[in-house]
């Protein structure tokens, strides 16, 4: 470079296009599981939603009770929260109803009957400084909570709320669905092997042929 004086060049600290400049960090199975033994309430429900149903943050934090129907079996995102203010969907794939498999709703339950708020116009994740009447800071739960549990689960990696919706992707992908169609008619079935994935330990192969099995009754 002509400008001795900079270290590097300056170009490179312009965005210059919407590609990443490196992919965020994925989890592994036995990864997710270890992370969620170091968790417990709150937390470890955040990280299930996020990590195995593959939302955005700011959907997981705007849900409310209303929004998941366990007669049905379905998550309706009606919202999100960003810096606590709501906004709406960002696309219409994202107003599709989430499939509540098994492990979902067994997961929801318990935190339901656990936590102060769970009328059904409540925040799923309510704030409990805040009186319930907004949810929790997603970035002081990964700074204060979540990170450290995945630094005692023996986890390396730099984690963050897009590190599990990354996850999610790649873990489905792994077992051969297509993430970037919506309109999949196996996606359920594909997420509910995805659950049991993270629940049992097991490998995507194996996982994807139980799915194949699954769609053939």
């Amino acid at each position: 470079m002509r400008w001795e004086f900079f270290d590097r060049n300056p170009i490179t600290l312009v965005r210059q296009s919407t590609k990443r400049q490196r992919e965020p960090e994925v989890l592994t199975v036995e990864e997710l599981k270890a992370l969620f033994e170091e968790l417990e309430g709150i937390y470890r429900t955040m990280v299930f939603v996020g990590g195995v149903v593959g939302l955005r943050v700011s959907e997981v934090i705007g849900l409310r009770w209303s929004d998941c129907d366990f007669e049905s079996g379905e998550i309706h995102l009606c919202r999100g929260i960003v810096r606590q203010h709501e906004t709406e969907m960002k696309t219409e794939a994202s107003r599709k109803p989430v499939p509540m498999e098994q492990g979902l709703a067994e997961v929801l339950t318990s935190w339901r009957a656990e936590c102060a708020y769970n009328q059904p116009d409540d925040y799923v994740f309510a704030s409990i400084k805040m009186h319930g009447k907004q949810p929790i800071w997603p970035n002081s739960a990964m700074e204060d909570h979540i990170r450290p549990a995945a630094k005692r689960a023996g986890i390396t990696k730099r984690i963050g709320w897009h590190t599990l919706r990354h996850t999610f992707g790649t873990l489905l992908k792994a077992n051969g669905e297509d993430v970037g169609d919506g309109a999949s008619t196996d996606a359920p079935c594909k997420r509910q092997c995805h659950h049991e994935q993270v629940r049992s330990g097991c490998d995507p192969g194996e996982t994807q042929s139980a799915t194949r099995h699954h769609q053939a009754d």
